[in-house]
């Protein structure tokens, strides 16, 4: 027989060890491999190495690199193993599979469990919940080569036979899969090993005529691909890819390959160790004692042996104390694991991600797939060229990194949270048509979106991240971009939704030591026809457009109070006294207005109680007055809490509610104090329990003598030169 069929577990480790006794036992003279064809030149850099799995194999149309397919390997994954057996003995090994050229043009269906996992089906039908300690139990303690496989075609025969796939695509890769194989016996390979998903495997075992196949792929669609290696994760293994289902316990699985005997006490061991490095509880008595409840676990479950059910039922009782949340940990690192392949340098890349690479190595900031989190201290110039690394991705949309809010860093620091995905190969491809390197494919990114933009706000944020970027030439296109649009738009809210981030340009700007003069001007445009435009700018809305506009002044008060300009502040606090004295205005806005010229000293106690009770007199709404409520105490009720007359006059409110619109605020009411902490919803309950116009909680009067020695201290800060 010229060629013997392989059917494997996509990722299963039993079937790799299986798979290597065959291959030794055949000894083919050529390996065809499912997969990609057009991927034949790829496979001597898996022989590299600086080949580590978990790698994939990318396949993509450079016109549209959206458009994409992953092939995923594992260090156990049987085509792996055969890939590398053939690379050993030089001797010739080829994918055999449909084109991706012709696979990436058709939709993919999702098969069925069994035709997705038929090794899967097999060990559920005998009562295994686990695959692969089920082909330990039946093939791996038989130590058979080539007995297991012809045993499993005949089995694939049965379950095709019970679980058709009516999937024309399916018939479709088995035809090209036959055709490759008569194309290798052509070529002169007399012993071939043709290594292929289980449920392939009895199509592939009889040649039969080629002029059906022929037909069947006559015509096919197709488009010009392109293919590479890129990084794959254990994480992804579990996702679905170009072989279908994944697997959920990669890290198991890895274990598994490496241990012939005893796999269930090494993992618990494992899982101790975890659990310890925790600081949590986990001593050897207990790692014997979660070894014989799982052996009694399979026992009782009519298993053979003991698989991933039984050893994290174990964990959970005997490890982690009934508890999810340890177990969780287990999970993550033993049962999936946090594993990043890598490719070698001279793998095909898109010149955008050679200069990615170069600057990760340059910069000492490898990719990891394990999420963390880093601090860059700007004052460093190898902290600055990282910062500017991450903006830059994330202005060409490959978020590698996001920043993240860290307390007590000031200016000069710069939190991140990194996390490296294999998909971001395909986002670099698809940021490789701005240009060939980073800073230059970054600009004309930001040059081309502030073209296309037509609102303030999105081209003030455009550019705040083409500043931190720090992309000098682009940041003038995106402010003159600004500026042009600013002078002819009339929607307030969206000018001042471009005041925080104009505000922190210019506030931090100068930390990168970026030249931020231009922005001052815009801005200062922008805040003034802010002020203008916002007393009439919710009048007659609704309170779903004055909650919109109340956060919008949350930002701009915000970003004035860091500028610290008399003039703009000037006019912004003029602005928010029109409309605190509105009465065609949201409550929510109007609301909002009062308490922020109230924190500024610009009204008083006494201004604000007359506000809030014309707000809430007889003749207006009580709708607007409960909507006027939530505005003025925003996140923070301690006025009420400090001011008895404020307080007074909201109880009195209430009190005279008439049943029916009690109703309808109600919800309000308890929206606007339900967002309070806890702390001060308990003070108020006590000031209401006690009488709102109850005097203040007195204080016991200050010990001058042991105030003294912090008042001298105080004194000599404020008297040093």
């Amino acid at each position: 027989m010229t060629h013997t069929v392989f059917g494997i577990r996509h990722h299963g480790p039993g079937s790799a060890r299986t798979l290597e006794r065959a291959l030794h036992q055949l000894e083919p003279d050529t390996i065809l491999i499912e997969g990609p064809p057009e991927a034949d030149a790829l496979l001597t850099l898996a022989s590299d190495t600086d080949m580590a799995p978990p790698v994939a194999l990318l396949a993509y149309v450079p016109d549209r690199p959206g458009t994409a397919a992953f092939w995923p390997f594992a260090r156990f994954s049987p085509e792996w193993r055969a890939i590398l057996y053939a690379r050993e003995r030089d001797i010739p090994v080829r994918f055999n599979d449909l084109p991706a050229a012709n696979s990436l043009v058709q939709e993919r269906r999702r098969r069925g469990k069994v035709q997705d996992d038929p090794l899967g089906a097999l060990a559920e039908i005998a009562g295994h919940g686990d695959a692969e300690r089920w082909w330990d139990d039946v093939v791996e303690s038989q130590r058979e080569g080539l007995g297991a496989f012809e045993a499993l075609i005949e089995a694939m025969e049965a379950l095709r036979e019970a679980f058709p796939d009516e999937d024309p695509r399916e018939e479709q890769r088995e035809a090209s899969m036959r055709q490759q194989i008569r194309k290798a016996i052509k070529d002169g390979a007399s012993n071939i090993a043709v290594v292929c998903g289980a449920w392939h495997a009895p199509a592939l075992t009889q040649l039969g005529p080629a002029a059906p196949d022929a037909r069947t792929l006559k015509g096919l669609p197709k488009v010009k691909v392109a293919m590479t290696w890129v990084p794959w994760t254990y994480g992804l293994l579990a996702r679905e890819s170009g072989y279908g289902a994944g697997v959920d316990s990669p890290a198991w699985y890895d274990q598994l390959f490496d241990t012939d005997d005893e796999p269930v006490p090494r993992w618990l061991a494992r899982a101790a160790r975890l659990l310890r490095a925790e600081g949590l509880d986990a001593s050897a008595a207990q790692v014997v004692d979660a070894t014989r409840l799982a052996t009694a676990l399979a026992g009782i479950r009519n298993r053979p042996l003991a698989g991933l059910d039984e050893l994290l039922d174990a964990t959970r009782s005997v490890l982690c104390f009934g508890s999810e949340l340890p177990l969780k940990i287990v999970r993550e690192e033993l049962v999936v694991g946090h594993r990043l392949g890598e490719v070698p340098e001279d793998t095909p890349m898109v010149p955008l991600q050679q200069d990615v690479s170069r600057l990760q190595r340059r910069l000492r900031l490898k990719p990891d797939a394990q999420p963390k989190e880093i601090t860059l201290d700007l004052r460093k110039e190898n902290d600055r060229e990282r910062s500017r690394l991450l903006h830059r991705l994330n202005v060409l949309d490959v978020h590698w990194g996001e920043p993240t809010e860290a307390r007590g860093l000031g200016t000069f620091k710069e939190a991140w949270h990194l996390e490296w995905q294999p998909s971001l190969a395909v986002d670099l491809i698809h940021a490789g048509r701005w240009g060939t390197t980073v800073e230059d494919a970054a600009g004309a990114r930001a040059r081309a979106a502030a073209k296309d933009q037509d609102s303030v706000a999105a081209l003030a944020t455009l550019a705040d991240a083409v500043l931190l970027a720090d992309l000098p030439a682009a940041l003038a296109a995106v402010l003159q971009a600004l500026a042009d649009l600013a002078a002819l738009d009339r929607d307030t809210a969206d000018l001042m939704a471009a005041v925080p981030p104009l505000a922190g340009i210019l506030r931090y700007g100068d930390v990168r030591g970026s030249d931020t003069s231009a922005v001052a001007g815009v801005l200062r445009g922008i805040v003034l026809r802010s002020a203008v435009g916002l007393p009439g700018a919710g009048v007659g809305g609704d309170e779903q457009t004055g909650t919109k506009l109340a956060e919008l002044v949350d930002g701009v008060n915000s970003a004035l109070a860091i500028l610290e300009d008399p003039d703009l502040t000037r006019a912004w606090r003029e602005s928010l006294r029109r409309v605190s004295a509105g009465d065609r205005l949201p409550g929510t806005l109007a609301g909002r207005a009062t308490r922020l010229l109230h924190d500024t000293g610009e009204l008083t106690s006494t201004d604000v109680a007359n506000a809030m009770a014309r707000a809430l007199s007889p003749g207006e709404e009580p709708e607007r007055g409960a909507s006027w409520i939530e505005g003025f105490i925003g996140t923070s009720g301690l006025v009420l809490v400090h001011d008895p007359e404020l307080l007074k006059v909201l109880d009195d409110w209430i009190d005279a509610v008439g049943p029916d619109a009690f109703t309808n605020v109600l919800p309000l009411l308890r929206r606007a104090f339900s967002v309070l902490p806890a702390g001060e919803r308990r003070r108020l309950g006590e000031r209401l329990k006690r009488g709102a116009q109850a005097a203040p909680e007195e204080q016991a009067p200050i010990d001058l003598d042991r105030a003294r020695p912090a008042l001298e201290t105080v004194a000599r800060l404020l008297t040093c030169q």
